[in-house]
């Protein structure tokens, strides 16, 4: 009898105290933990970032930072080389090159990314939209997207910004529109292989709507390969903002834009003066090639699978 109340008694004791500090709390898997985990992890998507980021600052305070006046003119020092008062030298109008590039950067940068905002709302939720109801939704969001592919994509913006005045406004709807195709048939394709999965399934039986589960469920699930479209997206906004700029359809001269500064420095490389077309084509290209890279590393940190 003794023996059996002193079994139980230990069997109903609480853990020691040892045992109890040993309990290993699970870690937290917050997203600058993830983020941090992203960019350590590949060196290349760390320095994409970083110069991301830096864009991003010069788009920000690069007009208060900049050492001379965007549009001043100095007709003493007209197409001077680089030096240490002009850092990228001057152009046909003595304007510092420098401070026209970094201003630049502003306009470029929300020429991309406004773009880029409008195509993802118009095309990603049609696209989410047809490859999940499928019928005639899908057939009217098909045949729009074929009909702008039918058309050369650059020789179409042009005649968009032709039509409606070379504004930055006209521009940034000229190129959402040409790339409205490419953001339906990512959306469209990830959302149809989606709608009869398990998790769809399961939120279908708990009750809820085709829209909850559009926007809970199916697009959080494809955001990682949107997030690689929309970083090639602004990639090629940057471009086609410079082209039309290069042919006289973008932005206004003399408004600092890297396309009208290659344009203005084209004619003066045939006789030496290199720097007016090479700074502003080299922050064009680096720009370019910064959202190429971003895009791995913008899908590792919205995949949910990777958050483990």
């Amino acid at each position: 009898m003794t023996e059996t109340t002193a079994t139980e008694a230990l069997s109903i004791a609480p853990p020691p105290a040892t045992v109890a500090q040993a309990v290993v709390k699970p870690e937290n898997n917050s997203i600058f933990r993830h983020a941090r985990y992203v960019m350590s992890e590949n060196p290349v998507t760390g320095m994409a970032f970083g110069l991301f980021a830096l864009i991003a600052v010069l788009a920000l305070i690069g007009p208060y930072i900049v050492p001379h006046d965007p549009l001043a003119s100095d007709t003493a020092a007209t197409l001077a080389p680089p030096s240490l008062h002009h850092w990228f030298g001057t152009d046909q109008l003595g304007r510092d090159i420098f401070s026209r590039v970094v201003v630049a950067t502003r306009l470029d940068f929300v020429i991309a990314v406004s773009s880029v905002v409008l195509v993802f709302v118009m095309g990603g939720f049609a696209g989410i939209a047809a490859g999940f109801f499928g019928g005639w939704t899908d057939r009217l969001v098909s045949r729009l997207a074929d009909t702008i592919m039918a058309f050369p994509l650059f020789v179409l913006a042009m005649g968009i910004v032709a039509a409606l005045g070379n504004t930055v406004t006209n521009i940034v709807i000229a190129t959402a529109i040409i790339n409205f195709p490419l953001y339906v048939r990512v959306a469209r394709a990830e959302a149809n292989v989606r709608r009869e999965a398990g998790f769809v399934q399961a939120a279908r039986l708990a009750g809820n709507g085709d829209f909850r589960i559009l926007l809970a469920h199916i697009l959080p699930n494809i955001m990682p390969i949107m997030m690689v479209q929309i970083s090639l997206t602004m990639g090629y906004a940057i471009l086609n903002a410079a082209g039309l700029s290069f042919i006289g359809l973008g932005v206004k001269p003399p408004t600092p834009e890297w396309g009208i500064m290659v344009a203005e420095g084209a004619a003066n490389i045939i006789s030496g003066e290199w720097w007016i077309a090479l700074f502003p084509g080299a922050a064009l290209m680096i720009a370019v090639f910064t959202f190429n890279l971003l895009g791995d590393g913008l899908r590792d940190l919205v995949d949910p699978q990777r958050r483990t």
